[in-house]
């Protein structure tokens, strides 16, 4: 049997970026298909009857996602697994990127222990980003452990860190933290690289050329950012508050997709 279509089940576990926003269905605005979602449509086509479910929560951190996305993934006994978290946590004062690899670390072992394929991401290099270079040097040892673990777990592994195509602002939604549609394809593209999933379409592909932006449009461009997602993240953190809380997964059950015929 080709080792595709042994893939019967895939379970993808994570926070938003996982979740897929800000990458909606057509004509649905508040139900995101995201990478995940594109990448189980390119695997359907190899492996007809394949059962997907999604059990990512945006704002999720590290331990929220082990304590309740992991058992639920060892529970469906899949054969394949994306797992991505630590985001969240990274952008947070004070967190400890060796104790969250410990946690990290478990799960895999956990869910490598059903026989599943385990795929995990490193994160975005932050170089690029408003205060990335706050936060650069932890994330960069938190993917340092996440190497180290793929090598002991035996995972395969989607190294973000090295993505330069998604330097360019229009990989990016208005938000400046969750990928566009246009990003979402071609993060499913390379995932599928590394699953060894066949696609016709290159995420290489170089972007068109960009217009120039003024200086006015970009100061209102912050202004818009600041305003419509900076103070309301910033006010959700004094709060003690997530962006997830009380949302439950959006394929909690593993099903077959609708239509995986429209992969792209």
């Amino acid at each position: 049997m080709d080792e595709l279509e042994k893939i019967r089940t895939y379970v993808a576990i994570g926070d938003s970026f996982t979740e897929g926003l800000n990458d909606p269905y057509p004509g649905e605005d508040d139900r995101f298909r995201g990478w995940a979602d594109r990448l189980a449509e390119h695997l359907a086509v190899h492996s007809p009857g394949l059962r997907y479910a999604n059990l990512a929560v945006r704002g999720k951190l590290v331990r929220q996602i082990v304590a309740d996305q992991v058992p639920r993934a060892v529970e469906l006994n899949p054969d394949l697994v994306t797992f991505c978290a630590g985001g969240n946590d990274m952008i947070r004062p004070g967190a400890d990127p060796d104790a969250l690899a410990v946690v990290f670390d478990d799960a895999v072992r956990r869910l490598r222990a059903t026989g599943s394929r385990v795929v995990i991401f490193t994160g975005f290099d932050t170089r690029g980003l408003r205060s990335g270079s706050r936060i650069r040097g932890k994330a960069a040892t938190y993917n340092m452990h996440l190497r180290a673990i793929a090598d002991r777990r035996g995972c395969s592994v989607v190294d973000l860190w090295s993505l330069r195509i998604f330097n360019d602002p229009r990989a990016w939604y208005e938000d400046r933290l969750h990928l566009s549609p246009e990003g979402h394809r071609r993060m499913a593209l390379i995932v599928a690289g590394v699953v060894g999933v066949p696609v016709a379409d290159d995420w290489r592909e170089p972007w068109p050329p960009l217009d120039p932006v003024d200086w006015l449009t970009s100061r209102r461009e912050d202004l818009h950012w600041a305003r419509a997602y900076l103070l309301p993240w910033i006010g959700r953190r004094a709060t003690g508050r997530s962006s997830g809380d009380g949302r439950e997964p959006k394929r909690p059950v593993p099903t077959e997709l609708r239509s995986p015929e429209t992969a792209s």
